[in-house]
């Protein structure tokens, strides 16, 4: 019955009151044995310190290079802009309200020339490949770089 459940005999177990007393077993030192770093109050050391010896990540080579000036954008190819109805204004709002990314690149969104375009859009965006500004105008649509 359910008003007879009861954990099974030692599933739980009381936690350790530490330096209540010799008798607790666990007084006066509280566990920590005698002298040395670990036995004092904030003791211990560094996460990832290895005892004076050159800890593993400053023993491992550095690789790459990160620009501080780099460029991020999303990236949108004309082919998938064909879920558009025609006539639709296509900008960074639309492209996350269907699901293209869901927020814009840091430096906005560009747009790559891959696939066909069979509608006719106007396309705002931060960037354009050559190719698809053509196949955008091919299309009938414009472009507008924001």
């Amino acid at each position: 019955m359910l008003d007879q459940l009861k954990p099974v005999a030692g599933a739980r177990h009381s936690k350790k009151r530490l330096g209540r007393g010799i008798g607790s077993g666990l007084g006066k030192t509280a566990g920590k044995g005698t002298k040395g770093q670990n036995s004092r109050s904030g003791g211990g050391v560094r996460p990832g310190f290895e005892g004076g010896q050159l800890p593993l990540f400053q023993r491992l080579p550095k690789r790459g290079f990160n620009s501080h000036f780099n460029t991020e954008y999303s990236i949108v190819n004309i082919e998938q802009l064909n879920v558009f109805d025609d006539n639709a204004v296509v900008d960074a709002d639309a492209l996350i309200a269907k699901g293209f990314f869901k927020e814009a690149g840091v430096s906005g969104v560009k747009v790559l020339g891959n696939g066909k375009l069979n509608k006719k859009l106007t396309v705002k965006a931060n960037k354009f490949s050559e190719s698809a500004k053509k196949a955008i105008e091919a299309a009938g649509g414009s472009i507008e770089v924001i």
